[in-house]
């Protein structure tokens, strides 16, 4: 009898979900662990490679925000083809790439050189998140999906907590063997990653019938939800076509948008705002720059579930953003190493809640083939926001000799980011 024909079985449903939650996500945790300490660690780096290499903060937050041009280039195009030849071969794939370049990127010597490896590392690392999201469809109802999604988002708060204290010691190795401190950082961060991949290839199920740790009951519950759920919804879009022809795909992606502007300017820059007001040393700013990411951590994981379980999505969105961005523009006048961590921490803490619930909204208008290229085409429209906001906080850093312009102009986004997404339509209701 075929698994996915017949009703669901709720207590079979409930604890496969949670058996889900326990076998994969933690592992799909610690690569994006990787992923996002690889793409942010360029951060520490600032602290000794722009005077090394003379950066200007404008040539630092062009290159550290050229990752977004190719990574949203590529993304589109990985997350299908993901979808054709399976997560486990192209995640694979993604992490030894991307691993590879990140280490090589103690390499750099010139304005030129840090560009085009940042480029490159886009384009390796391109459709990872999207295609965990997607990945992620196809093992967790969607009433489970945001406290699901946000366990595995975690990881971005995660890698700011730990990454911070690590970052720092590994640049004090400064002129051990000849190399300079950030010069290790890159070279010890990126090649665990290649690692990784290389043991998701030999890990990763495909799908819940490939899960032997699943008991056939709760297998067939599970494949049972989800197949219903992808193939039912007149809203949702089944086909790449149908994916650019939904207007609330578009409406979500430029909501996006506002997310990456605020959350990679802050990591990319974090270290420096706190440097300006504490003269430490840089494992005593690793340790600072932690603090905002674990309040990110409490406020993700705690939106998340009272989203599932009050089944709303829209207004948790819009009050986290409009938490974050007017705790952005309040760091823009705040005085004092205290006052700018309490600010920081709260705009990181609203940032991070929006995950859970944002990509469960977005998930629930799509299906099938087009769940792939949908899920890439909202993160790739909205990750040019990860140039952009480098890009402008850096430039106005260079303009006005301080934060306080670019602070308050991420902290307008995300507030406009939080009323737009109030244009889409409940999912309930669209379902």
């Amino acid at each position: 009898m075929n698994e996915g024909a017949g009703t669901v079985d709720p207590q079979a449903l409930a604890r496969a979900a949670s058996r889900v939650r326990t076998r994969l996500v933690p592992f799909l945790f610690l690569l994006y662990i990787f992923a996002y300490l690889d793409r942010i660690n360029v951060g520490f780096a600032a602290l000794q490679m722009n005077e090394a290499l003379g950066f200007s903060a404008s040539v630092y937050g062009f290159g550290a925000g050229i990752f977004f041009l190719s990574y949203t280039a590529f993304e589109i195009p990985s997350n299908v083809i993901l979808a054709r030849v399976g997560a486990r071969r192209w995640i694979a794939r993604i992490m030894i790439t991307w691993g590879l370049i990140s280490a090589s990127t103690m390499f750099v010597w010139d304005a030129a050189s840090f560009y085009v490896l940042r480029f490159l590392l886009g384009a390796a690392e391109a459709g990872f998140f999207p295609g965990i999201i997607y990945y992620l469809t196809r093992w967790v109802p969607a009433a489970e999906r945001a406290r699901t999604v946000a366990a595995f988002m975690t990881a971005t708060v995660t890698a700011g907590i730990v990454g911070g204290p690590i970052s720092g010691a590994l640049l004090a190795l400064d002129g051990f063997g000849g190399l300079d401190g950030w010069q290790w950082m890159f070279l010890l961060e990126g090649v665990p990653a290649a690692l990784l991949g290389v043991v998701v290839w030999w890990r990763l199920p495909e799908t819940p019938q490939d899960a032997q740790w699943l008991p056939p009951d709760e297998r067939a519950a599970l494949t049972r939800a989800i197949e219903a759920e992808q193939s039912g919804g007149a809203a949702r879009a089944h086909g790449i076509r149908d994916v650019f022809a939904h207007r609330w795909l578009w409406v979500l992606a430029a909501m996006y948008f506002v997310v990456p502007v605020a959350l990679y300017a802050f990591g990319f820059f974090l270290p420096q705002i706190i440097r300006g007001a504490f003269a430490g040393s840089t494992f005593a700013i690793g340790v600072l720059s932690a603090l905002p990411y674990l309040a990110g951590a409490i406020g993700m994981v705690l939106a998340a579930r009272h989203s599932d379980s009050s089944g709303e999505r829209r207004w948790h969105i819009a009050i986290a953003a409009w938490v974050s961005g007017a705790a952005f523009i309040a760091t823009a006048f705040a005085d004092g190493l205290v006052p700018s961590l309490v600010w920081l921490s709260l705009a990181m803490l609203g940032l991070a809640s929006m995950f859970g619930p944002f990509w469960t909204l977005a998930t629930s208008f799509v299906g099938g083939t087009g769940a792939a290229a949908g899920i890439a085409l909202i993160n790739s429209v909205g990750n040019i926001g990860g140039f952009a906001g480098p890009y402008a906080l850096g430039a106005l850093r260079d303009a006005t000799n301080s934060f306080s312009a670019g602070l308050i102009v991420i902290g307008v986004v995300v507030l406009l980011g939080g009323a737009l997404v109030l244009v889409v339509p409940d999912e309930r209701r669209a379902r």
